[in-house]
């Protein structure tokens, strides 16, 4: 039974999943900083007061959390009795690779180690490990104590012994993990993603709907759908019969560049980089983004309360 987990990385998806796991009476969680802060849980204070705000938590819950919850900055230590360890460092190959090559000779022979990337490959990331059969993707969705989903992602070597126990940690506190058996890039849920993010960028570039626009169409068309009627399940319940005779029609026009796109491209080369700058595919003021982030945070508390 997994009852120790360690995090590498204090950021902001490391804060977020030590988190996630104390939320359960029986685990504890280091978290493995650079540097030590005076107020290391002050991230992960804001998003418990934050879940109290919207009674999504007690406050006798948040104390639990936080009872579970400790740091350091010794990797040895950290890692020294952990049952499961997830690395949340930049995605940066090398990086990762080192990390977890690092990382293997200071812990049990029979610790998990997983890896938490949102497009690399796993197995590339496991290169440098002697024991490759026990590393395992997990790519958990930001904010990640807030999206339910997490991707378990078999790597050439990974045991099925290491997918099984995965799984069932990541049930254990609440997630909902799917299997991705096949290391590709992009794993299950990125590549659906980035192929509606392809066609809504060129539906802007050929003049067909401006950005919000395609927001809109999205928002309060089939993105309401989405959460409870899978976009499979609907094509069944409407028959594949007519699914065949619908795709047959629209797939010859459809966005199949196997290039990013042209107006991506050329926003970033001016600097207009979305929320960071003010400006991306639209004009963002400090209190537009500050109200769809809390707009966005507030939504996905409504929505997973009770899964």
């Amino acid at each position: 039974m997994i009852k120790n987990v360690t995090i590498l990385g204090a950021g902001l998806m490391g804060s977020g999943l030590a988190q996630v796991f104390a939320k359960s009476e029986d685990i504890h969680v280091i978290l493995l900083v650079r540097k030590m802060k005076e107020e290391p849980y002050a991230p992960i204070i804001k998003n418990l007061d934050l879940l109290i705000e919207n009674g999504a938590l007690s406050k006798a819950e948040k104390d639990g959390v936080l009872s579970r919850i400790s740091f350091t900055d010794d990797m040895g230590a950290a890692a020294k009795d952990a049952d499961f360890i997830v690395e949340c460092v930049p995605e940066i190959l090398e990086t990762k690779q080192d990390v977890l090559r690092d990382l293997e000779p200071l812990c049990r022979p029979d610790a998990i180690l997983a890896t938490n990337t949102s497009v690399m490959s796993i197995t590339e990331i496991a290169a440098k490990c002697k024991k490759k059969d026990r590393v395992v993707g997990t790519h958990f969705w930001n904010p990640p104590y807030l999206i339910p989903l997490v991707e378990v992602v078999k790597a050439e070597e990974t045991s099925e012994a290491v997918m099984d126990a995965s799984m069932e940690l990541l049930r254990k506190v609440g997630k909902k993990p799917v299997r991705c058996q096949k290391d590709v890039p992009g794993f299950i849920a990125n590549r659906l993603q980035h192929a509606i993010w392809r066609e809504a960028l060129s539906i802007v570039e050929k003049g067909i709907a401006d950005a919000a626009t395609v927001d809109e169409a999205l928002r309060y068309g089939p993105g309401l759908r989405w959460p409870i009627l899978g976009i499979l399940e609907n094509a069944d319940m409407i028959g594949l019969d007519l699914s065949l005779n619908i795709q047959s029609y629209i797939v010859q026009y459809l966005e199949d560049s196997h290039e990013a796109s042209k107006l991506l491209k050329s926003l970033v080369e001016k600097g207009d980089l979305g929320f960071k700058t003010g400006k991306g595919y639209q004009s963002w003021t400090p209190e537009q983004i500050e109200a769809s982030n809390k707009r966005l945070r507030e939504y996905l508390i409504r929505v997973t309360k009770d899964i």
